[in-house]
């Protein structure tokens, strides 16, 4: 379906209404935590998990068996098509609960648009995102919309998790196999001039990563699990190394990517937040000489909708990693300083 503008017949393209769009439009890393620093903590017994220290999503105890996922996402568009923006939009708001552990219940909106916008592409975007949502398992229950002068769309969702199954980003392990159930490169798949890439990763975006979480949840020995958005698979990745105390050793050669997207990277595509990303943990990255440069842009690279990254006991990746299923092996944690190395 193609959508038009009622005033003039053009052709409707999101990508034209903002300056930034997807995960990239982040406020950088670093800025973040210096935010997050200074806001008070909770001190309610049944907040499991909160600021203090951070994950993907917090988490609240309901019963003995029963907690509260909770997340939000929206972004500007990073897409023309607003059926595409709807549905990445609603992957990666799901994503977060996936990322914990949980099942998705319900969503609200979290919409801004301005006046002017016209109305069959507002229908689209949430018709697309009510249905990624409901093949989530949950149900779009409300939302609220106000004025704004670039449209942003995202959602608040939450979702249900048993209190001792929860994944958390700490908890890798010196030996563990570290699994990623997505290709990278998406910001440099839509910023590159490569159709074919752009609709591969439009396609892998609109991915939910449901099936991926349940495939860690049915396996054991599954120690530490986030997923890769905004701060790309460094910062995401660093996350977890230094909680964990550990080496995160990347096998560049075993990165799933999207397709073109190495070699637009060879040609030095970039998106603007490959230099937040950068500057927030590239003292944390060491890269071998033997390995190609391009893939320190695909390691950097802000994805929007990206795949879990789990670090799981090498007696458990039979069980994680199969034919059909969407994890590859991408590296292993090794004992040394908190940090990624790409090899």
């Amino acid at each position: 379906m193609r959508f038009y503008t009622r005033l003039v017949g053009d052709v409707l393209k999101l990508t034209e209404w903002t300056s930034c769009g997807g995960c990239a439009a982040k406020w950088g890393k670093d800025l973040l935590a210096g935010l997050v620093d200074e806001l008070p903590r909770s001190d309610d017994p049944g907040l499991i998990v909160g600021l203090a220290p951070f994950d993907d999503a917090a988490v609240y105890q309901v019963s003995d068996e029963v907690a509260i996922v909770s997340t939000t996402d929206f972004f500007p568009p990073l897409v023309d098509d607003p059926v595409d923006f709807g549905a990445i939009a609603a992957a990666n708001a799901c994503s977060d609960v996936f990322a914990m552990g949980g099942r998705v219940i319900m969503a609200v909106n979290v919409a801004a648009f301005p006046e002017h916008f016209p109305r069959e592409a507002i229908v689209a975007i949430f018709d697309a995102a009510a249905a990624v949502v409901a093949e989530a398992g949950g149900s779009v229950a409300g939302g609220h919309t106000i004025r704004n002068p670039e449209p942003i769309f995202g959602l608040a969702v939450q979702g249900v998790v048993h209190p001792e199954r929860i994944f958390r980003k700490e908890g890798a392990r010196p030996g563990d196999v570290l699994v990623l159930s997505k290709p990278l490169g998406s910001g440099v798949a839509l910023a590159c001039d490569s159709d074919r890439a752009k609709v591969d990763a439009i396609a892998g975006m609109r991915t939910l990563n449901r099936r991926a979480s349940e495939i860690l949840r049915a396996a054991s020995g599954v120690h530490a699990v986030t997923d890769v958005t905004g701060f790309g698979l460094a910062g995401h990745g660093w996350e977890m190394a230094e909680r964990a105390g550990a080496t995160f050793v990347v096998e560049t050669h075993s990165l799933p990517l999207y397709v073109d997207t190495l070699d637009a990277a060879r040609r030095g595509v970039k998106t603007g937040g490959d230099a937040r990303n950068r500057q927030a943990v590239e003292r944390h990255v060491e890269r071998e000489k033997s390995v190609d440069v391009a893939f320190e842009t695909v390691v950097f690279d802000p994805q929007t909708s990206g795949g879990l990254l789990a670090a799981v006991d090498p007696s458990s990746i039979d069980d994680v990693v199969t034919r059909d299923g969407p994890f590859v092996v991408i590296g292993r944690v090794e004992s040394g300083d908190a940090g990624i190395r790409l090899v």
